[in-house]
């Protein structure tokens, strides 16, 4: 796949380079957000953007147990004999 096409460019700095503000817009990058790379056989780079979940507890479900918990009480006495 080749193509004249650039959409926008970045310099290298030791082993960063930045992601320019119009590609970042388009394709809602923002922190915490990973980036997978791939060298095609045609040494052309694919780049794909993981989202990351929203907050620390993005896939926390809950407590489905049946037995009753004071989280306040047990996380207060966690470690007190």
């Amino acid at each position: 796949m080749s193509t004249d096409r650039v959409d926008a460019e970045s310099k290298v700095s030791g082993n960063q380079a930045n992601i320019p503000t119009r590609i970042r817009r388009r394709l809602d990058i923002d922190d915490g957000d990973r980036l997978q790379w791939s060298v095609e056989d045609d040494r052309s780079v694919r780049v794909e953007v993981v989202h990351r979940s929203s907050g620390s507890f993005a896939d926390f479900t809950g407590y489905d147990g049946e037995d009753e918990t004071d989280s306040a009480t047990n996380h207060d006495a966690w470690g007190v004999e």
